[in-house]
C-alpha cells in the first residue's frame, strides 16, 4: 500500500483526524450558528478526504504539494455551501468539488495549447455536473449534458479528455519480474522504410538470417504496423513474451547490420 500514499510536505498524513458522522454533525450545528473555529475543524478533519482523491493523480507528473492546497480550496468550497438538511455525507457532496477545483487547476497549467472554444466547453461540462450533482445528488448522463448545453454528445468527450495530463510514450504500464513494457510498445509503428534502400536491403539480409518467429514478430511490429498486444493475440503467447522477442531480434540484427 506505501506506493499509493500521497506524502505532502509538512504534514504527518499519518496523524490526520478523521471525524465521525456525530461530529461532523455537531461541528456543523456549531459553524451554522456562527462559530468560525467548527468551521476550522470541520476542515483539518477532512483533510484525508482530500489526500485520498490526490492518489488518482500521484502518477503522473504533478506537484502534491500544490494539488493539496487546491484540493483544500474545494474542500473549503464544500464545507460552506454545505447544509445538513441535503440528507448527504459531507464526503459526496464535497468530493465533485475537490475534484473540480484540482481539474481546473490542472487544466490551467497543462503544457499542451488547447483551442479557446474546446477549453471553454470543457469547463461548462464540469461546472454543470458539478451543478447538477449538488442539485440531484448524481452525476448527469452525456445524453442530459448535450441537451442541456447543446452539444452533440461526442465534442463532450473530446472536450473532457482535452482536459488529460499528457503522458509520455516512455512511461512503464506492465512488468512481470522481466522485461518492462513502456506505452510506445502499445503504438503501432507507421514509419515509411522506403526511406532508406540501403538500410532495407540491410535489414532484409538480416532478417533471412533471424530465428523465424523473431522475424515474424519484426515484420508484423515494423511493417505490418501491429501492436505487441495485437501480435500477442495472433501468436497465442503473452505480451512481455513479444517484448523479448522483439528486443532478441532487433539485437541481432543490429549484430549483422554493423
Amino acid at each position: 500500500m506505501a506506493r499509493y500514499k500521497v506524502d505532502i510536505t509538512g504534514i504527518n498524513t499519518n496523524e490526520l483526524k478523521v471525524l465521525t458522522s456525530s461530529e461532523t454533525t455537531k461541528l456543523f450545528e456549531r459553524f451554522h450558528a456562527g462559530d468560525m473555529q467548527a468551521k476550522e475543524e470541520l476542515i483539518n478533519g477532512n483533510l484525508k478526504l482530500v489526500l485520498s482523491i490526490l492518489r488518482s493523480f500521484n502518477k503522473g507528473n504533478y506537484n502534491m504539494d500544490d494539488l493539496f492546497q487546491v484540493g483544500v480550496i474545494g474542500l473549503i468550497k464544500a464545507i460552506e455551501n454545505f447544509d445538513l438538511s441535503y440528507n448527504l455525507k459531507l464526503s459526496t457532496y464535497a468530493v465533485p468539488l475537490i475534484l473540480g477545483e484540482i481539474k481546473r487547476y490542472i487544466r490551467d497549467n497543462t503544457s499542451l495549447r488547447v483551442s479557446r472554444s474546446i477549453k471553454d466547453l470543457a469547463y461548462s461540462i464540469i461546472n454543470f455536473k458539478e451543478e447538477y450533482f449538488n442539485r440531484e445528488g448524481h452525476e448527469p448522463s452525456t445524453k442530459e449534458i448535450s441537451n442541456t448545453l447543446g452539444v452533440e454528445e461526442y465534442k463532450i468527450a473530446n472536450a473532457l479528455d482535452s482536459l488529460k495530463e499528457p503522458v509520455s510514450i516512455f512511461e512503464p504500464i506492465y512488468n512481470d519480474g522481466g522485461d518492462t513494457i513502456y506505452l510506445q510498445d502499445q503504438i503501432a509503428d507507421k514509419k515509411d522504410l522506403n526511406s532508406d534502400k540501403d538500410m532495407l536491403i540491410s535489414l532484409r539480409r538480416g532478417l533471412n538470417k533471424i530465428k523465424d518467429r523473431e522475424r515474424e514478430v519484426l515484420i508484423s511490429r515494423y511493417i505490418v504496423g501491429k501492436t505487441q498486444m495485437e501480435i500477442a493475440e495472433s501468436l497465442n503467447i503473452s505480451q512481455a513474451q513479444v517484448s523479448r522477442i522483439e528486443k532478441n531480434a532487433i539485437l541481432s540484427l543490429k549484430r549483422m547490420i554493423k
